[in-house]
C-alpha cells in the first residue's frame, strides 16, 4: 500500500523544509491561498471523512464547522501533541520525522476555520521532536508561509510552540487550554465548548497532530480518493503503534479497517516464540482489553466500538499466554492513580483503590471479593466526572476482571 503520512520518514533530512518541499511539500497551501475559500477546504475535509486520531474519532470537518463565523472574537487552533497514553508513539514520530507536514495542517486549518493564531502544545519529554518543530517553525516564518500576509494572500497567522510538563491529563483538551493558559491543568465543565469559549474564552478548534497531518493530503489528493482508502465512515490510513510480546514491534501505517489478527501476525511477525496470543488491547492503555477470540475484528473505531472496545490511540498491545493479567492491569491502574489531577473524588479515590486492591491480589492476598469490588468501584468511576481518565481507568478494570476472572479470585 501506498504510503501517506510516513512516505518521507526515512529520508534523510526529512525533518528540514528543504527535502519536504522537494516532495511537494506546501503546494496544498499555495493552491488554497491561491483558488479556495476558508469554507471549501472545510468542505473538503468534510467529505473526506477525515476522523479525529487522538482517540475519540470526532469528524474533523464538523469539528471545525462549530466555530461560530459570525464571531467577531479572535480565534484559535491548538495542536495537540501532547502523547501520552502508554503505548502511543505515533505523534512524537511525526514530530521528529516531518513536522512540516504538521505544520502545513496546522495552517490549512488555521486558514479553515478564520483563527490568526495558533499553539503547538508539545509533551514535554519530546525534546528531539520540540526541537524540530520549533526549527520547522522558523525556517516556515523565513519562507512567508507563516507571519503576516501569507505568499500574499492577506492571510495572517502565527504559531507558537508551547510545552506542557509531562502531565497525561493535560492531552484532555481543556485541561491543555488551560495549561497554555498558565493554569493548573484541570479539566473544565463542559459547556460550554472549546469551539464557542475555549482558549481565553475565544472560539478555538483542538486536533491531534496525526489528524492534522493528514489534511495536506486531502487537498493535494482529494476528498474521494481520502475517503476511498479506508472505511465507509472512515477515511484514510492510520498509524498504529504495535507493542508488547511481538516480534516487531514498530510503527506501521495502514489503512483503516485492516483485520487486527492479521496486523499482529503479518505486520508485526506474530507472537514471540511462537507462543498464544492471550489478550491485545486494541488502542492504548485506556481501551478495554480484547481476549484471543475477539482479534478477529477489522481496524476501525466502529468496529471495535461493536466489540466492546476503542480504536482509541491506535496503540496495539499484545500480551501473550505467559503474560500475568493482575499484573498487567495493576501496570495500567498504577499510572491512572499517578495522572489522575485530582479534581474529581470518583477518580482521585478509586484510581488509588484500584491499585491497593490489585496490588492485593498480585501478593497472593485477594479475596473471593475482590473481583467483585473492582467492578462496584469502576462502575462508580464511569461516568461520573468531569473529563474521561475516570473512564479510562474504569474501562481495563470491567473487561480484564470479567474476561479473565480466574485469575482475579485467590488459588483454592
Amino acid at each position: 500500500m501506498e504510503k501517506i503520512l510516513t512516505k518521507n520518514f526515512d529520508k534523510p533530512g526529512s525533518h528540514t523544509l528543504k527535502v519536504y518541499e522537494e516532495g511537494g511539500g506546501y503546494e496544498a497551501l499555495r493552491k488554497v491561498l491561491a483558488l479556495w475559500t476558508p469554507e471549501q477546504v472545510a468542505a473538503e475535509v468534510k467529505k473526506s471523512n477525515l476522523r479525529g486520531r487522538g482517540g475519540a474519532g470526532f469528524p474533523t470537518g464538523l469539528k471545525w464547522g462549530f466555530v461560530p463565523k459570525d464571531s467577531p472574537k479572535e480565534k484559535y487552533l491548538c495542536v495537540n501533541a501532547d502523547e501520552g497514553e502508554p503505548g502511543t508513539f505515533k505523534d512524537r514520530m511525526i514530530l521528529e520525522r516531518d513536522p512540516h507536514m504538521l505544520l502545513e495542517g496546522a495552517i490549512l486549518a488555521s486558514y479553515a476555520i478564520g483563527a490568526g493564531k495558533a499553539y503547538i502544545y508539545i509533551r514535554g519529554e519530546f525534546a528531539l521532536g520540540g526541537e524540530r518543530m520549533e526549527t520547522a517553525v522558523s525556517e516556515a516564518y523565513a519562507r512567508n508561509y507563516l507571519g503576516p500576509n501569507i505568499l500574499g494572500s492577506g492571510f495572517c497567522l502565527d504559531v507558537t510552540v508551547h510545552y506542557g510538563a509531562g502531565a497525561y491529563i493535560c492531552g484532555e483538551e481543556t485541561a491543555l487550554l488551560e495549561s497554555i493558559e498558565g493554569k493548573k491543568g484541570w479539566p473544565r465543565i463542559r459547556p460550554p465548548f472549546p469551539a464557542v469559549a475555549g482558549l481565553f474564552r475565544r472560539p478555538t478548534v483542538i486536533n491531534n497532530v496525526e489528524t492534522l497531518a493528514n489534511v495536506p493530503h486531502i487537498i493535494n489528493q482529494g476528498a474521494e480518493w481520502f475517503a476511498s482508502l479506508g472505511t465507509e465512515k472512515s477515511g484514510g490510513t492510520k498509524l498504529f503503534c504495535i507493542s508488547g510480546r511481538v516480534n516487531r514491534p514498530g510503527l506501521y501505517e495502514l489503512p483503516l479497517g485492516t483485520p487486527l489478527r492479521r496486523m499482529i501476525e503479518e505486520e508485526a511477525g506474530g507472537v514471540i516464540g511462537g507462543k498464544r496470543i492471550k489478550g491485545v488491547i486494541p488502542g492504548g492503555a485506556s481501551c478495554p482489553v480484547l481476549t484471543e477470540k475477539e482479534i478477529d475484528v477489522p481496524m476501525d473505531f466502529d468496529s471495535l466500538a461493536r466489540a466492546g472496545s476503542m480504536l482509541g490511540s491506535g496503540a496495539v498491545i499484545v500480551l501473550d499466554e505467559e503474560t500475568s493479567m493482575v499484573e498487567t492491569l495493576l501496570n495500567l491502574e498504577r499510572f491512572f492513580a499517578r495522572e489522575s489531577c485530582g479534581q474529581c473524588t470518583p477518580c482521585r479515590e478509586g484510581t488509588r483503590w484500584f491499585v491497593q486492591v490489585l496490588t492485593r491480589i498480585a501478593k497472593g492476598k485477594g479475596t473471593d471479593g475482590d473481583p467483585d469490588l473492582l467492578l462496584d468501584i469502576a462502575d462508580h468511576m464511569a461516568g461520573r466526572t468531569v473529563c474521561p481518565l475516570g473512564d479510562a481507568a474504569a474501562g481495563p478494570v470491567k473487561s480484564f476482571v470479567t474476561k479473565y476472572i480466574q485469575e482475579f479470585l485467590p488459588i483454592s
